[in-house]
């Protein structure tokens, strides 16, 4: 399975590049234009809530897992030890709503968000 990895500031403003990258790899996939914004929108929600977990200066490790009509992306970052993901807040309800599977794992300063995402068969109804 071929594997893609971006490294990116952990500020807002570089979540863009991560929405673009998100969503060339699902088009390269023949992902439907309706996948293709349900994954950026869920990839968005978990960096989201790893920025407002991270240390200062932290990077987000991205590594997209490309299979054939599924993408597993993992989101990394070095978190403020006392920061702890709200699984009641909007971010997290829209990022378990749109993967098929989602993981938070918090290992001592490292956060990781992990989530599966597929396409929709051709000619299948959503």
């Amino acid at each position: 399975m071929p594997q893609v990895e971006l490294r990116l500031p952990a500020e807002g403003a570089y979540v863009s590049v991560l929405r673009t990258t998100t969503a060339a790899l699902a088009a390269r996939l023949d992902f439907t234009l309706e996948d293709i914004e349900d994954l950026r929108m869920a990839v968005s929600e978990a960096a989201a809530i790893c920025l407002e977990c991270a240390a200062e200066a932290a990077d987000l490790d991205v590594v997209f897992d490309l299979g054939e009509d599924t993408i597993g992306v993992t989101v990394t970052t070095t978190r403020d030890v006392e920061a702890e993901i709200d699984e009641e807040s909007f971010a997290w309800q829209v990022l378990t709503t749109l993967a098929r599977e989602v993981t938070a794992t918090p290992d001592g300063d490292q956060l990781r968000i992990s989530l599966v995402a597929g396409a929709t068969p051709l000619g299948a109804a959503r």
